[in-house]
């Protein structure tokens, strides 16, 4: 089975091939940096982020832009309210959000590029717009795409042939234009506009692109002149992407992008996500109220992108449960030692008589056992769900019966081989690349070397007050490291630490 997606242009699931295997080009319309992005944006990266992640976990060699826009109506606006230069007033906002893109575990794309970094390549692919007769220029310096001359527009969005005949000459905006429906490529400079830098010149006069175009000169300037996928949410099918494929295929002739992914929205606490309503949400916020981001993103992943979900706080409290499940089943998977082998430290258990370690037979430690029969079973079952129409949902459900199935055989078995558990570990870990749960959570809850030590000592000074039958002490030791974060967990093996949220 190959990974199948559902294509917004055919409108159905069909097979994902790339045009050169095994580079795929990837581009996703990332956020307009006029502000922190909110849990929205974020679902959206981390659908892109999944997807990545399965393209380098399957082979592939991925080559992902995401674009920024720090040009556009909103940016300008926000920018002359701050009396501040429009580069100037977005920076910050783009460093918080690849920090927070950072913190939850997205990989980086290769480039990110600047709307604003690439105005001269806009500027002649209007021109070229124009000497194909897809372009006018107004009066007042602006340009504009004539849908009317490009016949297959609509065909993204599923438009009736109707829509681009011809209407009353219109003023949208205050700019010129022969038909309602026909979009901007180049708008001329405003007061405004030139008071925030987000002015240039060009052959029709100072102005700024329209944001439209930003994104298909980027994707092509990066990529090349067809994509094997393009993402973006769904609010941007028509009419952001509908007018990209315009403008693109109407200079190059070429197919634009072989595959088109949209995700869907999602809601809080079961209601829309709007300004009006108060309940947009950012991811800083979130790790500000102490939130871990492997919930975080847990959560965010926890539908299939194109179903809608739904994000609440008792959501997320379920969320940090599965990753504390997913945390605990590592480490016990780590401690555990295979008969006649070591554990994930590479420590060997001692005879049974004290006397020199055990050495692997035959029986226990050369041939797979259950543990290596379920972690194929779930790395074959986690695969499927994502070859299938990259079914985030399906494939979580795939690792927790995992998780269950390889608790219970440890929780029932006597000893258990070492090539078994090595195969579980692996499976874990494999499933980990493209989920990345338990490598964020690594990272959230870290500990620095002298927190570790410090730990070390109290836990070997309770060790000796219970010894002494101070038991005040020992429980005052183990309350004082709950309260900073760190939970002692005591068996017959020893007591062993985890820091927890």
């Amino acid at each position: 089975m190959s990974l199948k997606l559902y294509d917004t242009l055919t409108r159905s699931v069909r097979d994902f091939e790339p045009a050169d295997p095994p580079r795929v080009r990837l581009y996703a319309c990332g956020p307009t940096v006029y502000d922190h992005a909110h849990i929205g944006n974020y679902r959206s990266f981390l659908v892109y982020d999944l997807l990545h992640r399965y393209l380098k976990w399957s082979g592939y060699d991925v080559d992902f832009v995401m674009n920024l826009t720090d040009v556009d109506d909103k940016t300008i606006d926000r920018a002359s309210e701050a009396g501040k230069d429009v580069r100037e007033y977005t920076a910050p906002f783009t460093e918080s959000i690849l920090a927070d893109a950072r913190t939850l575990g997205i990989l980086p794309a290769r480039s990110y590029p600047l709307a604003t970094g690439y105005v001269p390549q806009m500027v002649s692919w209007i021109e070229r717009l124009e000497e194909k007769g897809l372009a006018y220029a107004t009066e007042d310096g602006s340009v504009y795409f004539s849908i009317g001359a490009f016949p297959a527009y609509g065909r993204l969005k599923g438009l009736d042939p109707e829509f681009t005949r011809p209407g009353a000459r219109v003023a949208d905006d205050e700019y010129e234009k022969e038909n309602v429906r026909d979009f901007a490529l180049w708008k001329a400079a405003k007061p405004a506009d030139e008071a925030v830098g987000a002015a240039w010149d060009s052959p029709w006069g100072r102005g700024r692109p329209g944001w439209h175009l930003e994104c298909s000169v980027m994707s092509i300037a990066e990529l090349g002149e067809t994509l094997d996928i393009h993402m973006g949410g769904e609010d941007l099918v028509f009419p952001h992407h509908e007018n990209e494929i315009a403008q693109s295929e109407g200079v190059t002739g070429q197919t634009f992008v072989r595959h088109w992914v949209h995700v869907k929205h999602l809601v809080v606490e079961g209601e829309k996500m709007s300004k009006s309503l108060g309940n947009t949400i950012t991811v800083h916020e979130l790790l500000e109220e102490g939130l871990g981001p492997a919930a975080i993103r847990h959560q965010l992943l926890g539908a299939q992108y194109r179903r809608e979900l739904n994000f609440t706080r008792d959501g997320l409290a379920a969320s940090a449960a599965a990753v504390q499940r997913l945390l605990d089943f590592e480490a016990r998977l780590a401690e555990t030692v295979g008969a006649g082998g070591v554990d994930g430290a590479g420590n060997r258990p001692p005879a049974a008589d004290g006397g020199a370690p055990a050495t692997a037979t035959a029986e226990s430690g050369g041939l797979a056992g259950p543990l290596a029969r379920l972690a194929d079973e779930a790395v074959e079952a986690f695969r499927t769900a994502l070859e299938d129409d990259l079914n985030s949902a399906e494939a979580l459900a795939a690792l927790f019966v995992f998780v269950n199935r390889v608790n219970g055989e440890l929780d029932a078995a006597a000893e258990v081989a070492q090539c078994d558990l090595e195969a579980a570990r692996a499976a874990l870990a494999s499933m980990d690349e493209v989920l990345g749960l338990l490598s964020v959570a690594h990272e959230d809850l870290d500990v620095d070397d002298d927190f570790a030590s410090e730990i070390e000592s109290l836990i070997a000074e309770r060790k000796a007050a219970r010894g002494d039958k101070d038991f005040a002490r020992a429980d005052a030791i183990r309350d004082d490291l709950v309260e900073r974060g760190i939970v002692l967990e005591d068996s017959a093996a020893g007591t062993r630490w985890k820091r927890v949220r």
